[in-house]
């Protein structure tokens, strides 16, 4: 990603590689919404779901492969603008450090460009994450509250109005700062390590490095994106004080083991879908860069 490239281009190749993200790691991004929200049982009671693989293949049973599907509407249609942002959001970020055109960024800086970045998408993330949620926790065997995304805006507008719509804003944020650090961070210096000075970016060194990145962002975003994920799905007027109470009533119940709940489906998810997202996104670029040199 050269420090050069237009707003443009930014905007377009990040859209892009977003789209990427989204086809390729929605389902286990199902799963672990499932996992993180299922009701809390007693010692003596079967959970809803023994894990991963429990939980892919009750899904399936029941619903089939759209099951692992639902809630794809809204990321989709927030995606683009998401990613362009985010990836805009990290070039501006990395312009405003730099003192010189030609420095070369340490890896702290780099992480501080890429925590701008998470700022940038919180306004479109937000509402997104908060419909994605819902949706996802709509099980075949109950009768849906929600029949789309569109539906679910709706319900939302007139249960609570614009305020319900954004509701895990600050979760959001708390998750997306220092997540978005860690994930621009990696990808900089493992792309910078694993390509020598001079040489273009290759496809295998731009998979590993975009996989990467995906993994550092999550063991980061974990904790924070089951506070939003509990917040955004419950009920209104359950946690009054927000992601403080949710925090709270997760310690007592369940114990700090409960923060990285739905670990595993995130990581599984982590490696291919960041892969797809920069491959898309580097690919996107090069295309432009051949096709509009000028701009």
């Amino acid at each position: 990603m050269s420090d050069k490239e237009s707003p443009i281009k930014y905007f377009l190749s990040g859209g892009f590689g977003g789209i990427c993200t989204v086809v390729a790691g929605h389902p286990l991004d199902t799963i672990k919404v499932r996992l993180q929200t299922m009701p809390v049982v007693g010692p003596n009671v079967v959970p809803l779901y023994s894990g991963t693989i429990d939980c892919a293949r009750k899904t399936v049973t029941k619903e089939g492969i759209r099951g692992l599907y639902k809630g794809m509407g809204a990321p989709l249609c927030g995606v683009a603008p998401i990613f362009a942002i985010s990836f805009y959001g990290f070039g501006l970020g990395k312009q405003l450090i730099k003192k010189t055109d030609d420095e070369q960024l340490s890896a702290l800086k780099l992480f501080y460009a890429g925590a701008f970045s998470g700022i940038f998408t919180t306004i479109i993330m937000a509402p997104g994450e908060r419909i994605k949620c819902l949706l996802q926790i709509q099980h075949a065997d109950a009768k849906p509250k929600y029949k789309g995304p569109v539906d679910c805006v709706k319900q939302l507008y007139r249960e609570g109005g614009i305020r319900s719509i954004f509701k895990g804003t600050c979760a959001t944020l708390l998750r997306d700062i220092p997540a978005s650090g860690m994930y621009f961070m990696t990808y900089e210096c493992l792309k910078r390590w694993m390509t020598p000075e001079g040489e273009k970016l290759g496809i295998l060194p731009t998979i590993l490095a975009g996989g990467s990145a995906g993994i550092a962002n999550w063991i980061v975003g974990v904790p924070p994106d089951v506070l939003k994920s509990r917040l955004q799905s419950a009920p209104e007027g359950t946690f009054k004080r927000g992601i403080r109470d949710v925090f709270i009533d997760l310690m007592k119940n369940e114990g700090p083991r409960a923060l990285y709940k739905g670990c595993a489906p995130v990581m599984l998810r982590a490696f291919p879908a960041n892969a797809a997202c920069f491959l898309g996104f580097e690919l996107a670029m090069n295309f432009l860069n051949i096709v509009l040199p000028n701009i």
